[in-house]
């Protein structure tokens, strides 16, 4: 269920999510493309916050709102701490871990 549910929200042909139940009411998510997965994690949250890019840019401390776009356009994939990082700006209040799996 959690996989059609990010599939349907990426809107993406061939993009795959799969579902890893661990317990302690955690779910892992992994994807064929963890580009297109990042790349969905950050645009949601951000319009979820009312965030522009611009204003995303500013609290990364960046000069140009492109370095974070590349990020949520899916034409580069941050290591696991930018990615904390980059979600740190638009979402300090989630509700969720970024982490690297143990597998």
């Amino acid at each position: 269920m959690a996989e059609d549910l990010v599939e349907s929200l990426a809107q993406r042909p061939n993009f795959r999510v799969t579902a890893h139940y661990v317990g302690n009411d955690r779910i892992e998510l992994s994807a064929n493309r963890p580009a297109e997965l990042t790349r969905l994690i950050l645009k949601r949250q951000r319009t979820r916050s009312g965030l522009s890019l611009a204003e995303v840019a500013e609290r990364l401390g960046a000069t140009s709102r492109n370095a974070y776009a590349r990020f949520e356009q899916g034409r580069s994939t941050p290591t696991v701490e930018k990615l904390d990082q980059l979600l740190r700006a638009v979402s300090p209040d989630r509700d969720f871990v970024i982490g690297q799996s143990q597998q």
